[in-house]
This record gives C-alpha cells, structure tokens and sequence, in this order.
C-alpha cells in the first residue's frame, strides 16, 4: 500500500505531501488542483512503462508544466499586504518531482530541463537528473538500493556493498526499465511490476458510439480496458473465474429486481440487463448513460485480478444521485482487495465515501497553489541530484 505521495514542481502542485489511506478520496472545488494531482500520479505510472518523457511531451513538454510562481513567497504576500513577486533570480534548479512511500519501498524521480544543445531538435524534451528507490520512512543514504544520478545508476548487490550499474544512461530512460535485475536489482524488478499494475479509470465511455454498446469478440478478460470497451467479456469472466454473487448482490444493490447476464453469438458478446417490470431483456445500447457507466464501474471494481492501486476519476460522472450510495459500498467493498484513490468534487458521493471508512482530502489553493487540509507535515526527502 502506499502511504505517502509526494508532488513537487508540478502545475499548481508546488510541493505537496499527502498521505493515503487503504481508502482515499480527494476533493475541492473546481481548480483546486485534483486534475493536476491525478495526472502526476499517471505519469509515475508511465515511469515503469518507460513513457514518462512521452507522457510530459504530450502535455506540451515539460516547460508547460512547471509550476508557474515565485520559488518562494514573501511573507508580506502570504499576509495580503504585497502582491505576488518574483525574490530574485532562481536559487534552485528547474525541477519537477514525484515520489511516493509504500509499507515496503519508497520511489522518487527528479526531472529537469537539458543543457543546451547545438543544432538539435530535441532541445526542449525533459532529463531525467535522478532517482532513487529505497526501504523505511526517509530515503538516506544507508537505506537506499539504488540511486540514480545524471547517466550513472548504482545498486546495492546482495552483500550490500554498491556496484554500479549503468554509467551511460540515456537522460530519457529511467532506471526502473533498464536496471531492473532479478539477480542484482530485484527491489527495482517488484517495484516496477507493481507500478506496471496500477490502474486509471477517467475515460469509461457511455456515449451512444460507445464500444461497450456493440457486441464484441469475447476472450477472458480479468481487467476492463480503461475504455470499457470489453464490458460483456470482463462481465463473464467474473461469472466464471470471479466473484459471481458478489457480482449480482451490486447489481442488486443499485437497481432493485434488477440482473445482468451475457448472451454470445459467433464469439461475440453483448450484455443484456433485465429489469423488474419489463417483459424483455435490455441491450447495452438500449441503457442509459448512466446505467452503463454504473455497469462499467461494477466489472472494474470486480475485477479477478485486482491490482495493487485502482485511480477512479470522477467516477460519479453520468450516475443518479440514488446511485451513490451503492458506488460507495462497492468501492468500500473493493478497497478490501486493493488500495483505491477516488478523485470526485461529488459532495454526496463524498459524504457516502467517508460514512464507510475513507479517508478525505480537501484540496485549496492559496496563492495559486494547491494546498491539503490535513493533520500536521509529511516527512519526505527528495533525491540529491
């Protein structure tokens, strides 16, 4: 489980230390910050990918994203009495920061702006300066397995005694995809299998175009795409490998007298609903949009191969107001198999989150940057570059 996560440089996130809960539900008004706080944690994710440099050309390179203040703010502005201002010329180099701590291994990554470059045109993509990953509260230097900095990487072999493994890192590899090593680095191995395994849902699609409205070929399916387009084959792959009646009591839980089933034809699937009341089944092109991204929700919460962290993005997105109370309880119900993170500005679903057990965020901002109503600071170290 992770404990901490920690975001530094990134768009309003000028340093920001949070910790989470096997449950966790961050919230705030519009502009507060969550958008921002859950693409830092897609693209810790996209580290263990090897995508990360991709993932910030994609949002308009890393120079978009910096966080946009002062280094720092004059105690006169924090009281109202200046306005905002620059102290002088940078003490510190342009950094972007992400880390997290688990109960097991810590990770940070510390990106940054390149020298300039003579004649090249990828003078502007972002450097990966270092990394480290470590075991205990605080990375230090007795407690770190490896450390990156610029193109040099050393690991901790079995002795415990540093050997160096890369001296000639690319600045756009990280070395979570290039030093992972069963027999000298397994610490960076399970780290990044474990990261590999997170899993985003911000963009279940219930439009009328929607591929979860058209039957689909049907294989087993124990994740559902983070586009929902294999509903009907996650769906039966729950009924045959999963957790069937687990399965028909949240169908029962948001619709009453209601129940899902998969019809096939040629390999292909479709999920049909039956509702009390009606003398025929429902396709998934006849359900209304929320009905389906309830259904969505259900076959990904369900999963039989849940992962180690599940991100919901405003899953409320679409749903009834009478529909969040059981999305509650079947997040409440799937935190028991993996550590969720829900992000949602719904008041109600909020409420109904926190009334079986999560742990809330609010997020502010203040002066333009994102703060976290929580109980005293985060302790948190970031790697030396």
């Amino acid at each position: 489980m992770i404990t901490r996560l920690c975001v530094s440089g990134y768009r309003s996130l000028r340093d920001i230390r949070l910790p989470l809960a096997r449950l966790t539900v961050v919230t705030g008004a519009n502009g507060s910050g969550k958008s921002s706080l859950y693409r830092a944690l897609r693209l810790l994710a996209d580290v263990a990918q090897g995508r990360v440099v991709q993932s910030l050309a994609g949002e308009g390179g890393i120079q978009s994203t910096l966080w946009a203040g002062p280094e720092v703010f004059a105690a006169s502005v924090k009281r109202g009495e200046h306005p905002v201002e620059g102290l002088g010329e940078r003490k510190n180099p342009v950094a972007l920061k992400l880390g997290f701590l688990g109960e097991d291994y810590g990770y940070a990554i510390d990106l940054g702006l390149p020298p300039p470059i003579p004649r090249s045109m990828f003078s502007l993509d972002p450097e990966i300066k270092a990394e480290a990953v470590w075991t205990g509260e605080i990375l230090g230097r007795s407690n770190a397995f490896a450390l990156r900095n610029g193109p040099g990487v050393r690991v901790r072999n079995e002795s415990g005694a540093w050997e160096q493994a890369f001296t000639t890192l690319a600045s756009f590899d990280s070395m979570m995809t290039h030093c992972a090593d069963p027999r000298g680095a397994v610490e960076l191995l399970v780290l990044r299998e474990r990261m590999k395994d997170w899993r985003f849902y911000d963009h279940l699609r219930t439009d009328r175009d929607a591929p979860a409205r058209r039957p689909q070929i049907g294989t087993y399916t124990p994740v559902l795409a983070s586009d929902g387009s294999d509903l009907a084959a996650a769906v039966q792959t729950i009924r045959e490998i999963g957790d069937d009646r687990g399965l028909d009591a949240a169908i029962a839980d948001a619709f009453a007298g209601a129940a899902i089933e998969v019809s096939a034809a040629h390999g292909q699937f479709e999920l049909e609903m039956r509702q009390h009341g009606l003398l025929r089944s429902l396709k998934t092109a006849e359900l209304s949009d929320g009905t389906l991204r309830y259904l969505l929700l259900v076959a990904a919460m369900m999963s039989p191969r849940p992962p180690a962290l599940m991100i919901l993005n405003e899953p409320e997105t679409s749903l009834h107001p009478d529909l969040l109370a059981p999305l509650a309880r079947l997040i409440a119900q799937g935190a028991e198999r993996s550590q969720i993170l829900v992000v949602s500005h719904a008041q109600p679903l909020v409420r109904a989150l926190a009334e079986v057990g999560a742990q809330e965020i609010v997020l502010e901002k203040s002066l333009g940057e994102t703060v976290a109503d929580i109980d005293g600071p985060v302790r948190w170290e970031w790697p030396a570059r």
